[in-house]
């Protein structure tokens, strides 16, 4: 996966995350993806990352921490 692409996979992640968790602020939501993108910055393996960042922000997101 070439950057251009996983940009766009982590926008769409943004934008599931969001329809996921009307009552947590977009900001929120981006910052935490974000945080989760740069935690996976070193893979050298890019094809999951989206995949894996959606999983770890959501359940970020869920956790009561972040409520």
């Amino acid at each position: 996966m070439n950057p251009q692409e996983e940009n766009r996979a982590v926008a769409k992640v943004i934008d599931r995350l969001a329809e996921k968790f009307p009552e947590a602020p977009r900001e929120r939501i981006e910052e935490t993806v974000h945080e989760q993108q740069s935690a996976l910055a070193d893979n050298p393996v890019r094809d999951y990352v989206p995949v894996l960042i959606e999983h770890a922000a959501r359940d970020r997101l869920r956790s009561p921490a972040a409520r």
